[in-house]
């Protein structure tokens, strides 16, 4: 933990001195919003299966894990979710769940959805996600197409979660590819992976430790903030737990837009993604998983 406090807060500054030196848009090229379906090309076809697959980006061959549901039918469109792992870690370690296994697969997303979605861990280049020159993005845009056109995807159904580096990440595809998802989670992220655009709204839930000591809560919060601003929510009052407290706090801000809700959830606790109420971190019985997917599935996220 110590070497990953020092190797993000390295990054960090690092990000912040480039956001000082380089001009509000970033070299990547923003693609073109297309007309979303509830039905990819893929559907009706003959899928691939799960395990690793590989897309060509820019001359790097880019590898990623999907993993297909076990019921799956060529004829009902999916949702697909992808979940990005941390600084070091792999998308072995996001598709196995560690030691916690199924449950802590994809952050929980596996065993909450029961066979309902797509669910895909990318592989960071050096395990992790510096986004240069918007090459993180161009691999999520090139998984995109290379899944929807094999498998049945409802394309208004994309959605981003991660931890730490991949909150980041996910983060930046918030800012970049908003009309191409319908909502992210970001679980004690910073802006280490760029911020292009970011002015377009998206269904924003952020997840942070209130004495996390590798990417403060400060930085969950603006990150917050942007999106608070930009789906057209009120000013509201976001308590969060006194340190010592053993909890977490949900609030679902005021006057967003119908269809971008803003949800912000800190905990008494620091730079970890399966926080547990009055116990020691553990995926397997966190409560975050069940958040993100009540987020994601909420009704005005439907269409």
């Amino acid at each position: 933990m110590v070497a990953l406090t020092h190797l993000l807060t390295s990054l960090l500054t690092l990000s912040t001195s480039l956001a000082h030196a380089l001009p509000s848009t970033t070299p990547e090229t923003v693609l073109v919003p297309r007309q979303l379906s509830n039905l990819s090309p893929g559907c009706g076809k003959s899928p691939f299966g799960s395990g690793v697959r590989t897309v060509n980006v820019n001359g790097r061959q880019r590898q990623f894990i999907v993993r297909v549901p076990n019921n799956y039918n060529p004829n009902r469109s999916y949702r697909l979710i992808f979940a990005f792992h941390w600084v070091g870690g792999t998308m072995n370690d996001i598709s196995s769940g560690g030691t916690d296994r199924e449950l802590w697969s994809y952050y929980g997303m596996q065993r909450n959805a029961g066979e309902s979605a797509i669910l895909v861990a990318p592989q960071g280049v050096n395990n992790g996600w510096a986004n240069n020159g918007g090459e993180d993005v161009a691999f999520v845009d090139a998984m995109i197409r290379h899944i929807e056109d094999a498998l049945c995807v409802n394309q208004r159904q994309r959605f981003s979660l991660g931890f730490s580096y991949g909150g980041s990440m996910t983060f930046s595809l918030a800012c970049s590819r908003a009309r191409e998802f319908r909502g992210v989670a970001v679980i004690g992220g910073g802006q280490l992976s760029g911020c292009s655009g970011g002015n377009d709204p998206v269904a924003y839930l952020g997840i942070h430790g209130v004495w996390d000591g590798t990417l403060n809560v400060g930085q969950g919060r603006a990150m917050r903030d942007r999106f608070v601003r930009n789906n057209g929510c009120q000013n509201t009052n976001a308590p969060e737990p006194a340190r010592g407290s053993g909890i977490h706090i949900k609030t679902n801000f005021n006057g967003c837009r119908s269809g971008y809700p803003v949800t912000w959830i800190p905990f008494d606790g620091g730079h970890w993604p399966g926080a547990v109420d009055n116990g020691p971190e553990s995926g397997a019985r966190s409560w975050v998983p069940g958040e993100i997917w009540s987020f994601f599935t909420q009704s005005q996220l439907a269409n």
